[in-house]
């Protein structure tokens, strides 16, 4: 993969230094600036999009969480601050990481593996771009998209920050959650019958109060916050 492009803002000199050297020590970190605002950060931005943002919360002037606010295209960010109060508040902007200061060398490490994972998984898994008919998905996997006819999908599986598409000849994954992907007019057949799993009615042999066996032979467990679902399929 290529190198992640990274912005560092923090009004604090000492830090701001801390979280660049440790930066400095991943290679496959790129750094196109360092700010001591917010204000300088955004003007930058809008000529240099980051993949990457390491924000401190509270500045001068705009604060970290004011400028993640506007910068909500930027795939990841990991607030470095002071006051974890915020943290709450943070996690509700897409924040990949919350680490409370003095930043220490080992949990910067932590961060940058947890980085990585969800870089790897953005790359391999996007969710589907285009339909055609109403009836097709492209999932985008690799510098490839594959066809996926929506018929053709068996069930849906979740598996915690993506979803696996599943059909009778291979398993596709999409970078969205299972709840988010229920609400595209796409997936609007598919019923949910547990917090990781939804089916489509035309498959399914038998239904009992634990569990649902689809045509090809799988097992589906019925969550007991799902079971009215299991009504529906009945009517």
């Amino acid at each position: 993969m290529e190198k992640l492009k990274c912005i560092i803002v923090d009004d604090d000199e000492i830090d701001r230094l801390t979280v660049l050297s440790f930066a400095k020590r991943f290679e496959n970190l790129s750094i196109l600036g360092v700010f001591e605002s917010a204000d300088e950060a955004l003007s930058f931005m809008e000529q240099n999009p980051p993949d990457l943002l390491f924000l401190d919360i509270d500045m001068p002037g705009m604060n970290g969480v004011e400028l993640r606010k506007q910068a909500l295209a930027v795939p990841a960010c990991i607030f470095i601050t002071s006051h974890p109060e915020f943290a709450v508040e943070s996690f509700e902007l897409d924040t990949l990481d919350f680490i409370v200061k003095p930043l220490k060398f080992d949990r910067f490490a932590q961060t940058m593996r947890r980085i990585e994972e969800f870089m790897e998984i953005k790359h391999k898994a996007s969710l589907f771009e285009s339909s055609i008919g109403g009836d097709v998905i492209y999932i985008k996997e690799g510098h490839d998209q594959t066809k996926v006819k929506l018929h053709d999908i068996l069930y849906l599986e979740a598996l915690k920050d993506y979803t696996l598409i599943i059909t009778s000849k291979k398993r596709h994954c999409v970078l969205s959650s299972l709840g988010i992907l229920l609400k595209e007019t796409h997936f609007q057949s598919f019923i949910r019958i547990h917090r990781s799993f939804a089916v489509q009615k035309q498959f399914i042999e038998k239904i009992n109060t634990q569990e649902i066996q689809l045509s090809n032979g799988a097992m589906i467990p019925v969550g007991r916050s799902f079971k009215e679902n299991i009504n529906i399929l009945l009517s």
